[in-house]
């Protein structure tokens, strides 16, 4: 019982290893880590979404306020 019980657990030991070993990436000699590989041009700047007329962005907006004319009551 106990020689089986040592020969299954080598044997667990290295299937463990060779599934390890099979499933690590192939090209795991690169430098560059930092590229996701999804390719083309890297754009970094929003897209500009069309609204609808009479809606504008909080940025597209007057800068300053003008005052309102006193009341007189």
């Amino acid at each position: 019982m106990v020689v089986d019980m040592i020969i299954f657990g080598v044997a667990y030991v290295l299937l463990v290893y060779f599934l390890m070993t099979m499933i690590r990436p192939a090209h795991g000699s690169r430098k560059n880590r930092s590229d996701d590989g999804d390719g083309g041009i890297e754009v970094t700047d929003p897209p500009k979404i069309d609204l609808p007329p009479g809606v504008i962005w909080p940025s597209d907006g007057p800068k300053t306020k003008e005052p309102a004319p006193p009341l007189e009551v």
